[in-house]
């Protein structure tokens, strides 16, 4: 199964999923290391049901949702149909619909490790930032989890952070970080392994 049919499959239940992975915290810290700012415009990629959406609206940002499954994104619509502010568009992390350094910030929460090509969708969201934007990537750190392949149909085990550091400058970023987010994400094996935790990183880079 693709990534894309495991999330179209798990559209509906995706919220109360979601809430069993990862706190509203990890995407604080993101908005705190960005220095989110009412009135701006904010790209959420892989924004499932909204989660990061969410948060941005409720700050004051206009955003853009971008996910690659109409399922989750006519889920989002639902969830969000009386909230102004957002646009939402179906795109892969590769070639992204939207226009050249069209947006302030860029949020990539937990969408990094089921990519095909990590430094390519980089390099795609550093091309819709405008000079002086932001990206901020939250993901999972470098782990021996081999059910989160199986059952969640992860393409990346985590990421070593010294690789998100190089990508970010071979993407053309400045002023980059690669941090501990002080937060972690879990999973629930059906394969025995139990519940799993995994620590967070994150990192991030301006145009």
């Amino acid at each position: 199964m693709s990534s894309k049919k495991y999330f179209d499959k798990v559209a509906h239940q995706w919220d109360e999923m979601r809430k069993g992975f990862f706190s509203e915290a990890v995407r604080e810290k993101a908005f705190s290391v960005a220095g989110v700012e009412a009135g701006k415009i904010a790209v959420d990629i892989g924004a499932g049901t909204g989660f990061v959406t969410e948060g941005l609206i409720q700050k004051g940002l206009q955003v853009m949702a971008v996910d690659r499954s109409d399922l989750m994104l006519e889920e989002m619509r639902k969830r969000f149909s009386d909230v102004e502010g957002i646009e939402y568009f179906e795109g892969e992390s590769e070639k992204l619909p939207l226009p050249d350094e069209s947006v302030d910030y860029v949020f990539a929460n937990m969408y990094l490790h089921h990519v095909e090509s990590p430094l390519k969708a980089i390099k795609e969201m550093r091309r819709i930032l405008k000079s002086g934007g932001k990206l901020v990537i939250t993901d999972m750190d470098k782990h021996a989890f081999e059910f989160l392949k199986r059952e969640h149909h992860d393409r990346w085990m985590g990421f070593d952070r010294k690789d998100i550091r190089k990508w970010l400058e071979e993407a053309g970023l400045k002023n980059m970080a690669v941090d501990c987010a002080e937060e972690t994400c879990c999973a629930q094996s059906d394969s025995g392994e139990g519940m799993v935790r995994v620590s967070v990183f994150v990192a991030s880079g301006e145009k």
